[in-house]
């Protein structure tokens, strides 16, 4: 049991050591990356220092499985530089067995990431998406989805219309067709909170290149002193101009890491209602929850090729293959999440047999080194 614990004492140490070296680097870069970016808004330093430590934590969320099996080979090279595997053995102890502590504390890592880091990096990223998007563009655009429906904000167009808040029923999945919508227009000159100057209600509005086409559109002048209904307008078809593009319109509401995993099945729920495709969303959730067995993977994968006696050479050449197989399992898994957005393969195979084929894979190579 103390020798257990030796080696979860030794692994942590220099998981978190990592993490720490990975935090300062990436600061580092991404403060520099920062101020190239809002060099043109005059933005202060403490604003470039919020934005970067806003960012970071997506940064460190994205190379946990590199910081992973760096660790454990970093664990292995130590223990056979200082031939303690040697004298484990010589104990009648597996190296097996040594390989079981680091591994429990892989996963349990993996387990606290997605339940506790997971909705940290959610309102991390999501603050950083407003804050940015409000330095460049003043914050125009904001989507939510709620059991009532849709609601999106654009901004204004120039002209003698300001922000305007939009509520639809339900969308199509490309978000480009609204259905039974209300638009509520302000003056360029006011705040929300002043109240609008126009509502228009549609049947639908379809979106096209600056503008949204609305068809069966009535219209309410809503100053003061006017009497909406002597001054209602009916239209068969009317457009409506907009800045809205389909791509801010699902990039509003499309990041599925600004979003919590405890809130992701609420928020699927709805998106489904609201008529928008769910799938993309599904597969980050299944992959959030397959997160402890990746990591799991990857410390077996820095196992098989680390674990071995340092006098037998060839030091430089596991840790390269290593690395570069545990790069291409990171790879391959994006590539069946990428799979899995697009339907190509189900949910659930996108999600989980990245993972499991891993640690096949690694639990064979283990195998055949340690008992040939």
């Amino acid at each position: 049991m103390k020798l257990h614990l030796y080696f979860v004492r030794k692994f942590l140490f220099t998981f978190l050591g990592l993490m720490a070296a990975f935090f300062v680097l990436q600061s580092l870069l991404d403060l520099v990356d920062q101020t190239r970016r809002f060099q043109a808004q005059d933005v202060s330093f403490g604003g470039l220092i919020q934005l970067t430590l806003l960012n970071v934590p997506q940064g460190l969320y994205q190379i946990l499985p590199l910081v992973m099996i760096l660790s454990t080979i970093a664990l292995f090279l130590g223990l056979a530089r200082s031939s303690e595997l040697v004298v484990v053995r010589a104990a009648g102890r597996s190296a097996l067995k040594a390989l079981a502590a680091p591994a429990v504390v892989a996963f349990l890592i993996g387990v606290l990431v997605v339940a506790m880091f997971n909705p940290i990096v959610a309102a991390t990223s999501k603050r950083y998406h407003e804050l940015s998007q409000s330095l460049r563009d003043g914050g125009s655009d904001v989507l939510s989805i709620s059991a009532d429906g849709l609601w999106l904000r654009q901004g204004g167009t120039g002209g003698a219309e300001g922000q305007t808040v939009i509520r639809a029923a339900s969308a199509n999945p490309e978000a480009t067709v609204l259905y039974d919508v209300s638009f509520l227009v302000y003056s360029p000159s006011s705040e929300l909170a002043s109240g609008p100057v126009r509502r228009i209600e549609a049947r639908e509005a379809r979106l096209e290149p600056g503008a949204w086409l609305l068809s069966d559109a009535v219209s309410w002048p809503l100053l003061s002193g006017v009497n909406p209904e002597a001054k209602v307008e009916r239209s068969t078809e009317l457009k409506f101009p907009s800045t809205l593009t389909q791509e801010r319109i699902l990039e509003s509401f499309g990041a599925p890491n600004a979003i919590s995993i405890w809130e992701l099945p609420r928020f699927i729920a709805q998106l489904d209602q609201a008529g928008f495709s769910t799938r993309r969303h599904s597969v980050w959730m299944q992959m959030e929850l397959a997160q402890p067995l990746f990591l799991l993977a990857m410390v077996l994968v820095g196992a098989a090729f680390t674990m071995r006696q340092a006098r037998g050479g060839g030091t430089g050449f596991a840790v390269l293959a290593s690395v570069l197989l545990g790069f291409g399992l990171y790879y391959i898994r994006n590539f069946a999440q990428v799979l899995g957005e697009n339907g190509q393969i189900p949910v659930m195979l996108a999600a989980w047999a990245p993972p499991a084929a891993s640690i096949l894979l690694a639990w064979g190579l283990i195998l055949h080194k340690e008992d040939g």
